[in-house]
């Protein structure tokens, strides 16, 4: 009989949830803060700024912009890779709607639009680009358009995904769901910030909360369905 050098709990559950999650998160934050640090507490530019201050930022500042979108794009990765885990994971506990297949659908879009923010963003460390300020403004917008809603709103599916069966099976705690789904909901409110610029404070509210859920939902889904069980019998 040939060995098999494939444990069978790893290939029934896949990788473990939590360090990708956080490593998510981790990089993710460090692409705020560290930017702030090298910039000496200048903070990256709004949109909606002042267009002197904006094109200001990125002449001056071009580490920390460069330093936020290598981050980004490294958070971008372990972010897909959480997506297709969760939605294998939902799959072996015997969840069969179209939820997790939804969710990973979610997280692709939301892993691919964080890095195409990434990547653009980093074009606004080019010379060539910086001596053009309808250029600067224009992928400065860009990198905020893919980055804000055309992350948030997918991202909000791929929670979405996770919450809906984790409720209805009894797969997550209730609140955690519930709260799931709000934050869901508010993600998909945030597409109107594309129209209505006031709503955008909802970006960094559905962002964090959003973030936060994703690393407690990594501890909380169990990897094995008779810790459902026991569960329910409770």
């Amino acid at each position: 009989m040939t060995a098999t050098l494939t444990s069978p709990r790893r290939a029934r559950t896949g990788p473990p949830l939590p360090p990708i999650a956080i490593a998510t998160v981790a990089l993710f934050m460090a692409s705020l803060v560290l930017p702030i640090v090298l910039a000496g507490g200048a903070t990256y530019p709004s949109p909606y700024s002042d267009e002197t201050a904006i094109v200001e930022y990125f002449h001056t500042d071009t580490t920390p912009v460069l330093v936020m979108a290598l981050l980004q794009f490294a958070a971008a990765l372990p972010l897909a890779i959480f997506a297709a885990t969760v939605s294998v994971r939902l799959n072996r506990l015997g969840v069969r709607a179209p939820g997790p297949t939804i969710g990973l659908v979610g997280g692709v879009l939301a892993s691919a639009s964080m890095a195409s923010s990434a990547l653009v963003t980093w074009t606004l460390t080019r010379p060539e680009i910086l001596g053009h300020t309808e250029l600067v403004r224009f992928v400065h917008d860009l990198a905020f358009i893919t980055g804000g809603p055309g992350f948030i709103v997918p991202n909000g599916l791929l929670i979405a995904g996770i919450a809906v069966p984790g409720l209805i099976a009894r797969i997550l705690p209730r609140w955690h769901a519930r709260a799931g789904l709000v934050i869901a909901g508010l993600a998909m409110v945030a597409t109107l910030t594309v129209a209505l610029p006031a709503l955008s404070i909802l970006l960094p509210i559905v962002r964090f909360s959003s973030l936060a859920w994703i690393v407690l939902a990594a501890f909380v889904i169990p990897t094995e369905a008779h810790v459902i069980d026991r569960k329910d019998q409770k």
